[in-house]
Parts: structure tokens; sequence; C-alpha cells
């Protein structure tokens, strides 16, 4: 038989499809659009047994080449996970309360795909804090395809927290952001440098409580830090702290004239 010519992935390795169906499956679970509420109740007990069922196939593989406890981590993955439902429905309440467009939380929960990039995130973050591989990156990815945000799971991102709009959001793994956070979009929270040996230092910036970065902004760094209360205007570069109450932004000049008086010539040679 010949040999086969690309690269073959190990069997350790778990299905990306499975992957994203136990995230489907726990993004329902947890936000549930049901006819009868009587009968998803009855159910609710088999539906996590069902996911936590997935989550240990998905973990088994892994498991062989890794001292992993599947069982151990399956475990506390779902005792915490309705403490991240709390969590994300205070993300979905500062979105309802901040964004005029926002009608109901329902209206958030199923259509914002800021909110849908956060509920991936925090669930995928728990399993990086369990020192779980791979997994937590294939679902931030999965996210990242659906929404244009892109989320590191190693990001720390307390609650609440707001993405407005959300296309080309990338927030680095080592970020931190504090509380009542308002993100729009094109935002970037990253690294000065791109180099393999900082890969277990702190390469991202904080972002402190109650801070607004409005769309196109850049913050870059891990010693850099955006002060509490502060709000960074928009298409701004930062590679330095900013202290706490800060006005940030970018200042050019547009000019405008009345076209009737422009005597420049204007030629396109092709």
């Amino acid at each position: 038989m010949e040999n086969y010519p690309g690269y073959m992935l190990s069997s350790n390795i778990p299905s990306r499809n499975k992957i994203i169906q136990f995230t489907e499956g726990l993004i329902d679970y947890m936000f549930p659009v049901v006819e009868d509420e009587k009968e998803f109740l009855r159910r609710h007990g088999s539906i996590q047994l069902l996911l936590q069922k997935q989550l240990f196939d998905i973990l088994s593989p892994i498991a062989k080449t890794r001292e992993m406890d599947v069982m151990d981590i399956t475990g506390s993955y779902f005792d915490i996970l309705e403490e991240i439902k709390n969590t994300l429905i205070k993300d979905a309440n500062l979105i309802l309360e901040f964004d005029p467009a926002a009608f109901s939380l329902e209206e958030v929960i199923l259509s914002y795909p800021g909110f849908s990039a956060i509920i991936v995130h925090r669930l995928s973050h728990e399993l990086y804090r369990l020192n779980v591989p791979l997994i937590p990156r294939m679902m931030s990815e999965w996210a990242h395809s659906k929404t244009g945000i892109d989320i590191n799971p190693g990001a720390t991102i307390n609650s609440p927290f707001f993405i407005d709009h959300g296309t080309g959001v990338v927030i680095g793994e080592t970020t931190v952001i504090g509380k009542n956070v308002k993100i729009y979009q094109g935002v970037t929270l990253g690294a000065l440098a791109v180099r393999k040996e900082d890969a277990q230092s702190k390469r991202h910036p904080t972002i402190e409580d109650n801070v607004v970065i409005y769309a196109g902004s850049t913050i870059l760094g891990g010693d850099t830090v955006i002060g509490h209360d502060s709000i960074i205007g928009g298409n701004t570069w930062i590679t330095e702290s900013v202290p706490a109450f800060s006005i940030v932004y970018h200042k050019d000049q547009t000019t405008v004239r009345d076209r009737r008086d422009f005597t420049e010539p204007i030629n396109f040679i092709i």
C-alpha cells in the first residue's frame, strides 16, 4: 500500500465534529428554546447526562497520552456550568441595558454575535483552566468562524462584558479584562511581538473596570494597562499604560471643500 502523501493526525486527537456538536449542545442546554417547559424539565437530567458522556468521550482519546483524570474533569466542568450560565445572563443584561437596538433579553441571547462569542469563550475558558489541551482552542475557533470574533480561551474576562457588532475583534491569550467593559468592532488586544520564547509570559494588555474601547483601536503589550473608567477612542494605537479616567483619541484632519472650486486635474492612466 502506498504511503499517504499528506500529514496524518494522531488517532488521539478528538473529532472536530464531536466538539462542535458538544458545544452547540451546551448552548442549547443553558439557553433552551422550548415549546413544552414541563417536558424539558422532565428531560433536563437526561440531557445533562448525555452532555457529560459526550465530554467524557471527547476527553478519553487525549487521556491516553496525558495524565488526565477524565471523570474528575467532567465532574468539575459540569459542577460550574450553572455559575457560567449566571455569568452569561449578567453579560446579556449589560448588552440589553446599553444597546438601544436591543429590545429583549431573548434577542440578545439568540441573535447577537458578540454574545455568542462570549458564550463559547466562557465555556472554553473553564476547560482551559482545567488544563484540557486543544479542545478549548477548537471551540473558540469554531466561534471565530461563526462570529468573526477571535477570543483565545486563555483570556481572563470578568463579567459583565459587552462586545458590540464584534466583527474583527481579537483578544489574545493573556489578556485580562475587568468588569463592565465594552468593546466595539475591529478592536485588537494583542502582543507587541510574536516570539515563541514569550509563550509563558504575559504578552497581552490588561483592561480595568468600566472601560469603553471604540472601533478599530489596537492595544498591545503585556505591561500595558488601561486604567479603570477610561474611554479609548476609535482607531487609536496604544502600546503604553493609560491612567484611570483617561480619554484617549486619535486626532486627524479631514478637509471638506466645494468640488465646484476644485481646479486641480484628476487624471487616471491605466
